[in-house]
């Protein structure tokens, strides 16, 4: 199959959410659709906002960025107003100021986005 992949994101609220990923990680649609939706691109790799009710229902991992350097990244996200989740799963599973680092030294961190998607940034 020769195929690419697309992530997709609902928003309950296209203006709001559009403005958020601007504001908050400055991104600008490279497309838009007659009905509204936007897609974007990063590095190579496409998503599309579009309408849903459903939006922010999905309690897992939407959709990620990939960073070369996860402090930079987090600091410039903190700087734009985007704030991290912390999570307590417990010994193997935990955000410490929002970030998880595994044993091997990989770095995580999740946010949610204006339509309550969750997103996540990790290092390479």
């Amino acid at each position: 199959m020769n195929a690419k992949m697309a992530a997709t994101l609902p928003a309950s609220d296209l203006d709001r959410a559009k403005a958020w990923y601007a504001d908050k990680l400055g991104l600008e649609p490279v497309e838009s659709t007659e009905r509204g939706e936007s897609w974007y691109e990063i590095g190579g790799t496409r998503f599309l906002l579009y309408p849903s009710q459903f939006a922010g229902t999905n309690q897992a991992t939407a959709a990620g960025f990939i960073v070369d350097d996860f402090d930079s990244a987090m600091a410039e996200m903190k700087d734009r107003g985007v704030v991290f989740e912390d999570y307590d799963f417990g010994e193997d599973f935990r955000t410490v100021d929002g970030v998880f680092t595994a044993p091997d030294g990989f770095k995580g961190a999740w946010f949610k986005d204006s339509e309550g998607n969750i997103i996540s940034v990790t290092d390479v």
